[in-house]
This record gives structure tokens, C-alpha cells and sequence, in this order.
């Protein structure tokens, strides 16, 4: 065991933000911190490596073991050129190997009784500038660097030069060069593209030591963790396995405690109206039975009600009318910048019902051909023709749509001036702004918060295309999961620009790829994108086309058929969602009639008539047994 984290609380103003939390990270293991927004991620991250103090608690270190950590911001500084940051963690290989270069000086002009004892200096000195890795740092460094998506020519680049991005990238290549025992990062994908991500992956898969990262990242968290570390509600849950088991074994529990939580108010409910009914009796008897179901309901261990039931955000997206089966179609685009050539005769169609993901390293040109469709900016070349009774619904990364120095309220009025005071509420609401925080301005809102104010306006504007750029951005798992559900149960069609691969893989059913200033299509998710990219990739080199690459006719066949399963599967979800609907407006229509019929026969007009006592009796008898049997269905339905 490396690590151990024995009983730790912490609370910010009286406000518990953990409590007993417990765990062990053996040698090597590779572990997953994971947990909404404000669980205590980064807090108890920061109390393993001592920058904050735990309130109780205890955090151990195996003796002799190094630890390195990234936050979220951390960043180098300085003048130094981007390898020289890098070569400075490689101190102590550059002093050996100048101690071993002085001493080869030293040994030509030795004498003979001096020469022995350098030579012996000197094959100290080799031993360990060998078993340090002397003769390899060099290309590691390149290696490490190349890895984080920096090219050669940026290598000379000083440091004080760079994005914020690229300062946090230089001082994740340093921590991972030191070569810690425990290496602690903190979303450390954040400004990565793709293929830095995937060789980051590799890197850590392979890593020699121990491995705990904070990540939103689902595809990447599923790529290398083996033990995952849920915080919920201040409390800490390990689950073995790797992200997408405890995902799997996450919506087991969270069903089953739903479940239970929903039948004991069920029975809380039932006992509470027996109670109450023995109570109108009013006779000795009655009233002690009532009396003694009180004091078995009152020892009654209430359940708590499950954190995250999926019913937080409420998205649901439906277009008002269908559009033509020929959505888009774009031919011979093309885009420069100055010298900067993004792509040249790029040609794509999207039909009807489709679900399309771009994807790409930075800078190659993505986010450009959406803002192109949406006629944001103009192509140098290039038609680009959207099909007949397409409505388009538009989702910006930078929320450049919102309007800053408007209120919420005012952002969804504006636009959509048929709703009502109370329909602007609600739907707010839906995406977790209540209260006084419909006045708040845009400009005061955090991306998260501005993320989910553009989804609101998405759903509101019930367009049959939706295009979206980069819509996980800011949205932390439980918000993406909904996401995902939303749109897979969309029945229009959707183009969108994501870097989330998890995402992509559970919402697309095609993939360009834009690559090289060549777009290539991939009929199938992001799977099957990743078994057939590096043969297309080697296509291109060989024939030097930029003409779009289809991928052979059996995977398109196979490809077909999953999306119709797919699409099958929805409709199947979609009617259970009705039914679910219907069971609940009949719960609701007998409850309601069955305290009418209390009330009838409670009254003095009816209480006195047997034939009318009798008659309500019998409709009260066949509405419970009815309203036992609708408990039940509702309760299979839910699940």
C-alpha cells in the first residue's frame, strides 16, 4: 500500500463538504476520484498533498514513497524556452553527466596512481548515470513533449509566450518526467485535443507507480482506472473495476435505492391514512389500534432520498415538424486565414434523423464549418445548402449567442415572447435556476451555469437540426449523462463538434474526421471510428486525396442496422415513458376520487343511507385494489 486515507471530515463554514471519508491506494494501482460539481474532489485532493488541513482525519504516506500532483491551474512560469522547463527535472542526470565528462578529461593526462581511482569515479559515475536513465532522457523529453501535442518547432518557444493552456501542458510533461511514485492529477485532459489525450492514456496505463485522477472525462476515467472513488453527499464509496462498471453497479443501486425509498413512502402514506381513518372512527378500540401503528411508524428508520435520481435538469428535445430526408449538403468548401490553410473542397451530406460527430485535433478547422452552416462566417469556396422545412437550432461553445447584460429571465423572454411569466419560470427551473436567480445577469454566470441557460433555449426552440459545438463543455457527468439521453431520444437530426469520446460514442452513429485538411467518414460510433482510423489515415498518405474516405459496405450494412435497433429501442423507451404517464394520471384520478369518497362518507346526508354507504364502500374496495395493482405496474415501469 502507497497511500492511505483514513476518516477524513472537512467542512467550510459549518457546511460538511466530507465526512469519514476512507480509502487505500496500493503500488501501482491506477484510482478515479469521481463525484458532481462541489462533491469535494479537489478538496480532498488538496488534503492528501497537505495544502489544506483535514478537520479530523488522517492521511499516510509509505515511508520513502514521492508523491507529484497537478491541479486544475497549475501553470510554469518564466523565460525559459518549453525544453529547457523540461530538461531543468533532468538536473541531476545533466550533473553526472558532466562529472563524467570532466573525469574523462581528467583521466588522459592522469598519472598512473591517480588513473585507477578516476577510473573507478568513473564507472560509479556511469553505473548511475545508466540506471537513471542518462542515455535515454534526451528522447524521453522529446517524447513526452511530441505527446502533449507540442511540435518540434515549438520546442525553442519560451514559456512566458505560451497560452494558459499550454503552461499547464509544460507543467504536466514536467510532473510526469519527475516520475513520482504517486502521481495525483487533476483534470488533466482539460487542454489536451485528442491524440495528446489518447497518448497521455497510454502513458499512464504504463506508468510505474501509482495513479489518482480527478477526471469528467468518462472515455479517459475508462480507459485507465481500475478502482473508482464516488464522493456523494460528503460520503466516499469504492467501487473495483473500471469506470463503466461502476456506472453499471452506480444505476443498480441508485434504482434499487429509489426503489425502496419510493415503497416506504408508500407505506408511510398508507399507515398515515389508516391511522387517520381508525382516528374518524372514534371509538375506544379504533382508536387504540390507531395508537399503536403510531408508535410503529414512529420507529420507522426513515430512508434518505437518493441524491441523484436523474431528475435534476429536465431536458427534453422534440422538433415542432419533421424536415425533408436531405438536411444539409455541403460541397467543395474550402477556409483560409491568412497563410493558415484550414481545408480545402470539403464535401458532406446529412440526412434526416442522423447523428453526426466532427472530430479533430485543435485548430484544424471544426468549430469553423459549424459556424459556416449557421452562416456566422463566410467559406473563401464552397456551397453549402440546407434541405427543405430545416429548422436549425444552434448550441456555441462560447455561449456567444446569450446576450451578457441580459437577465435570464429577459434572455428566454426575449426570444420567446408567447411564454408566460410562469412558463419562463418552469423552465428555468427545469435547468436548476429557481428563485431569485432568474434575475441574475448572463455575464455573472459561470460556464456551467451559461451552458445549461443555451440548453434551455435549445429545448425551447424545438428545431429539427441541431448543431451543437463542443455541449459538454463545463457539464459535469450526471448533467452529460442527461444530455446523452435527451438526444438519443431526439427524433431530428443532429451535427455536432465534441472532444468528449465517451459522449461520442454513446450519441453518434457517424464520425467525420478532419484530418490533415481531409474530412473522412466513419459509418459506425467512435469504437469503430478508432479500428478502422490508422488503415485510413495510411489511404490518405498513399493517395494523397481530399475526397471524403466511406468505410467498407459491411460495417455501413452493420452500422445501419445498430442505428435502426437503436432507433427501435427509443420507441420502445418512448412508450414505456407514455404508459409510465398514464399509470401516474390514474394514481393520481383514484386518489383523488377515493378522498372524495371519504368525504361522501363522512357526511351526514350519506352516512345515514346503507344502500348509498354500501355502494361507495364497493367502489372504495375496487379503486384500492385497483390503485395496489397501478403501485405495482408503476413501480416496474420506473425501473
Amino acid at each position: 500500500m502507497i497511500l492511505s486515507v483514513s476518516n477524513i471530515d472537512k467542512a467550510f463554514n459549518d457546511v460538511p463538504v466530507l465526512r469519514n471519508v476512507s480509502f487505500h491506494i496500493e503500488d501501482n494501482e491506477k484510482a478515479a476520484v469521481v463525484g458532481v460539481n462541489g462533491a469535494g474532489k479537489t478538496t480532498l485532493l488538496k488534503i492528501i498533498m497537505g495544502e489544506l488541513a483535514a478537520d479530523s482525519g488522517t492521511v499516510t504516506l509509505s515511508r520513502d514513497r514521492t508523491i507529484g500532483y497537478l491541479s486544475q491551474h497549475d501553470a510554469v512560469s518564466g523565460d525559459n524556452t518549453i525544453y529547457d522547463e523540461l530538461l531543468c527535472v533532468k538536473q541531476d542526470l545533466i550533473d553526472l553527466e558532466y562529472r563524467m565528462r570532466s573525469v574523462e578529461l581528467q583521466m588522459k593526462t592522469a598519472s598512473e596512481e591517480t588513473l585507477e581511482k578516476l577510473m573507478d569515479s568513473y564507472t560509479a559515475l556511469t553505473h548511475a548515470f545508466e540506471s537513471g536513465g542518462g542515455y535515454a532522457y534526451k528522447s524521453e523529453l522529446t517524447g513526452v513533449l511530441k505527446g502533449l501535442g507540442f511540435a518540434e518547432e515549438e520546442f525553442t518557444r519560451r514559456v512566458s509566450t505560451l497560452s494558459g493552456g499550454q503552461k499547464t501542458r509544460v507543467a504536466l510533461g514536467k510532473l510526469l518526467l519527475q516520475k513520482p511514485d504517486l502521481i495525483i492529477l487533476d483534470e488533466p485532459t482539460n487542454h489536451l485535443d485528442m491524440s495528446s489525450i489518447t497518448w497521455l492514456e497510454t502513458y499512464l496505463l504504463n506508468y510505474k507507480g501509482a495513479v489518482i485522477v480527478v477526471s469528467h472525462d468518462r472515455y479517459f476515467l475508462d480507459r485507465i482506472a481500475a478502482k473508482i472513488i464516488e464522493l456523494d453527499h460528503t460520503k466516499a464509496t469504492v467501487f473495483t473495476g473500471s469506470y463503466s462498471d461502476y456506472a453499471a453497479k452506480k444505476e443498480i443501486l441508485r434504482a434499487a435505492q429509489y426503489n425502496a425509498y419510493m415503497k416506504q413512502q408508500q407505506e408511510i402514506k398508507h399507515q398515515e391514512e389508516v391511522i387517520e381513518k381508525l382516528r374518524s372512527f372514534n371509538r375506544e378500540k379504533s382508536i387504540r389500534r390507531a395508537e399503536s401503528r403510531e408508535k410503529k411508524l414512529d420507529k420507522v428508520e426513515l430512508l434518505e432520498k437518493p441524491s441523484e435520481v436523474r431528475a435534476d435538469m429536465r431536458l427534453k428535445l422534440e422538433p415542432r415538424y419533421e424536415s425533408g430526408n436531405d438536411v444539409l449538403h455541403v460541397e467543395d468548401l474550402s477556409k483560409s486565414f491568412g497563410d493558415l490553410v484550414l481545408f480545402e473542397r470539403l464535401c458532406f451530406d446529412v440526412k434526416k434523423g442522423e447523428h453526426v460527430a466532427i472530430i479533430g485535433d485543435n485548430g484544424t478547422g471544426k468549430t469553423t464549418i459549424l459556424k459556416m452552416i449557421n452562416g456566422l462566417l463566410a467559406p473563401d469556396e464552397g456551397a453549402i445548402r440546407l434541405g427543405a422545412n430545416v429548422a436549425i437550432g444552434y448550441y456555441d461553445q462560447e455561449q456567444q449567442m446569450l446576450h451578457r447584460d441580459k437577465t435570464l429571465f429577459e434572455e428566454i423572454s426575449d426570444d420567446y415572447r408567447t411564454l408566460t411569466n410562469t412558463e419562463i419560470r418552469n423552465t428555468l427551473a427545469a435547468f436548476l435556476f429557481t428563485g431569485e436567480d432568474v434575475f441574475k445577469q448572463i455575464k455573472t454566470l459561470s460556464g456551467g451555469e451559461r451552458g445549461r441557460v443555451s440548453l434551455a433555449k435549445l429545448m425551447l426552440s424545438e428545431a429539427n437540426f441541431l448543431i451543437l459545438d463542443e455541449p459538454t463543455n463545463h457539464l459535469d457527468i450526471l448533467s452529460k449523462e442527461i444530455l446523452e439521453d435527451a438526444l438519443n431520444a431526439y427524433t431530428g437530426t443532429v451535427l455536432y463538434v465534441s472532444h468528449d469520446r465517451y459522449f461520442i460514442n454513446r450519441t453518434a452513429s457517424r464520425i467525420l474526421d478532419l484530418n490533415r485538411r481531409v474530412l473522412t467518414n466513419y459509418l459506425g460510433d467512435y469504437e469503430y471510428y478508432l479500428s478502422k482510423r490508422e488503415e485510413q489515415l495510411a489511404l490518405i498518405d498513399t493517395s494523397g486525396t481530399t475526397a471524403s474516405t466511406v468505410p467498407d459496405s459491411g460495417h455501413a450494412d452493420t452500422s445501419r442496422q445498430d442505428w435502426q435497433a437503436r432507433k427501435e429501442q427509443q420507441a420502445a423507451r418512448r412508450k414505456k415513458e407514455n404508459d409510465l404517464k398514464k399509470c401516474e394520471e390514474r394514481i393520481e384520478y383514484l386518489e383523488k376520487r377515493n378522498e372524495e369518497i371519504d368525504a361522501l362518507m363522512a357526511s351526514p346526508e350519506v352516512c345515514t343511507d346503507a344502500a348509498k354507504l354500501q355502494e361507495l364502500h364497493q367502489e372504495r374496495e375496487t379503486s384500492g385494489a385497483e390503485l395496489n395493482e397501478l403501485y405495482e405496474k408503476w413501480e416496474l415501469l420506473s425501473e
